[in-house]
């Protein structure tokens, strides 16, 4: 999302680069290319004037340390100042009651109900019983969407579709979350195409009946600065908890993120990327600070991790690796894993440098498919032995899985380059000291 701010703002550090020391007239220059920038990425232009009248004031006060050039300085408090616009810290969703009740609003097409799902799915994980609630009682196919999403995840759903008041059907769905012993109940609401009286009152309504823990503000991402004027006219009459971010793997210019905060003061806790029930992260300030400025976000990649990969598969991965047995049954198992954690670009760019790197490259998900139909072409011996792929067998695989004869020698090869690799790092004794081994840094 933020790969041409990024790219807009590492320029605009350029211009201190050879610099000795910071003064008046090349930070002035440094600032106004940044403000260029917020304006650019469609932050509103007030809030892009303080920010930068804020980095300006810090900068000058600052005297720069022989070990740290004038660009890296100002790079440091710029990543601070957009850390503190966006929040300073995270903020997590506060689950109290019994049930919990969380009222999710927005406009029409901001994706409440895919994030209701979301949402469920990930308070699931944590180990609570959910309860979805649909009561968005307008839009054609809505009750049917939010059945689908929670029979996907495996979460109740409580609707009423002959019945025609929002708010009955939620006091019903909370009626019945206890009967049940539910400890959370997601109100899944209408929305509109624009702001309008009849919706502010439905929502209002179901704001004062239900007296929600959370009251949710769910916001597209891509419409940009409308997005922080629709938040605060919801603000204004629903003085909501916090706010969610969609559409973040969209062709947006991230201006929302950046602003919304602090016009409408309220914390940003969820973001939401892509159709998967998995994509869905809580809002860390610092850490989009971090991506923004091209610095990756290495603790996101590790959580993503440690949340997509199973520890007894890892475990027993670790030994077949270990015993040079490690085969495409075990290479499919973690493409699949992967897939799981979201995007891959957006993966790639959490690793620091990378998010230049590919600012310009289109890397596709869909790119593993034609690995996923080669193997899955194979037998159940072919994957377990590769070493028996012959000619005859090649071609074969080749015309099962729509691919060509040398797309499937290039993927043999690179399977066996990769465990050429692991069988080095076993003789070097694996763990750190095969590593660093292979790093031509180290030696």
């Amino acid at each position: 999302m933020f790969d041409n701010l990024s790219y807009k703002l590492d320029k605009a550090f350029q211009t201190l680069k050879g610099q000795g020391s910071i003064t008046e007239v090349n930070v002035a220059t440094t600032v106004k290319e940044i403000r260029r920038a917020l304006i650019e990425a469609d932050v509103n232009y007030k809030v892009a004037k303080e920010v930068t009248d804020e980095i300006k004031e810090q900068a000058l006060g600052k005297d720069v340390l022989t070990a740290v050039s004038p660009g890296q300085l100002l790079t440091k408090i710029t990543n601070d100042e957009l850390t503190n616009l966006m929040g300073g810290k995270s903020e997590d969703i506060d689950i109290q009651g019994n049930p919990a009740i969380i009222l999710i609003a927005g406009l029409q097409g901001s994706g409440k109900t895919t994030f209701s799902g979301k949402l469920a799915n990930y308070l699931k994980k944590q180990g609570r019983s959910v309860m979805l609630s649909a009561c968005d009682i307008y839009r054609p196919a809505a009750i049917d969407q939010l059945k689908v999403l929670g029979e996907q995840i495996g979460v109740e759903v409580y609707a009423e579709p002959d019945n025609n008041d929002a708010v009955k059907i939620a006091e019903s769905a909370i009626k019945q979350a206890k009967v049940l012993n539910k400890k959370v109940v997601i109100v899944d609401t209408a929305g509109r195409l624009a702001v309008d009286e009849q919706m502010m009152d439905e929502i209002a309504r179901l704001k004062k009946a239900l007296n929600p823990t959370e009251t949710l503000f769910v916001v597209d991402s891509m419409t940009g600065q409308d997005a922080v004027n629709t938040a605060k006219a919801f603000n204004d009459r629903l003085d909501f908890n916090g706010v969610v971010l969609t559409k973040l793997d969209g062709d947006t210019r991230g201006g929302a993120a950046i602003s919304i905060r602090r016009v409408v003061d309220k914390p940003i806790k969820y973001v939401s990327h892509g159709e998967k029930m998995e994509a869905i992260d809580r809002f860390h300030p610092d850490r989009m600070a971090n991506r923004i400025l091209g610095m990756g976000d290495v603790v996101s990649l590790v959580e993503k991790a440690q949340q997509n990969f199973d520890e007894d598969e890892a475990r027993r991965l670790s030994k077949k690796i270990r015993k040079n047995q490690f085969d495409f049954n075990d290479f499919l198992s973690q493409l699949e894993q992967i897939k799981k954690m979201g995007n891959i670009k957006d993966l790639m760019g959490m690793i620091p440098g990378m998010g230049k790197a590919l600012k310009d490259v289109n890397v596709d998900d869909d790119s593993f498919k034609p690995i996923e139909a080669i193997i899955r072409s194979m037998t159940i011996e072919e994957r377990e032995r590769p070493e028996i792929l012959n000619g005859g067998r090649r071609k074969r695989i080749a015309n099962g899985s729509g691919t060509s004869v040398q797309q499937v020698n290039n993927l043999i090869k690179q399977f066996g380059d990769m465990k050429k690799l692991m069988k080095t790092m076993n003789k070097m004794g694996g763990g750190k000291r095969g590593l660093a081994a292979l790093n031509p840094l180290s030696r």
